[in-house]
């Protein structure tokens, strides 16, 4: 699980736990700049996630750590799927994070005042 917070104007993800281990990260610190924006998205766990390098998947259990998926990069940490988070990014490392956050809907809200507001 990851848990997320803007410190002034950047965006910070902190992996939580064990996830730490299998994703291979334990914070990504993104400038609001470059967020595009966060959506709930529970089945997004079915898409490809095309090639782990490096990272964990085992299918209904965990996908963490970075995929390569059609020339782009995408960070995931996700057990459950009801709780996964979508965040798309532009100018950086990853085109998007897909990560379980505790609360969802209050994660998404966080994203979108805090780029509206910049």
């Amino acid at each position: 699980m990851a848990r997320i917070s803007i410190d002034g104007q950047a965006l910070v993800v902190e992996i939580e736990g064990l996830d730490k281990l299998w994703a291979l990260k334990s914070r990504l610190v993104i400038p609001l700049a470059n967020v595009r924006g966060a959506t709930a998205d529970p089945g997004i766990v079915g898409d490809p996630k095309g090639v782990r390098a490096p990272g964990a998947h085992l299918p209904g259990v965990i996908t963490a750590g970075t995929f390569h998926l059609n020339g782009e990069k995408v960070f995931w940490d996700v057990h459950d799927a009801a709780k996964a988070v979508v965040i798309e990014l532009a100018d950086e490392r990853y085109a998007r994070l897909v990560i379980e956050v505790a609360d969802p809907r209050a994660a998404v809200a966080l994203v979108e005042e805090a780029i509206t507001v910049r």
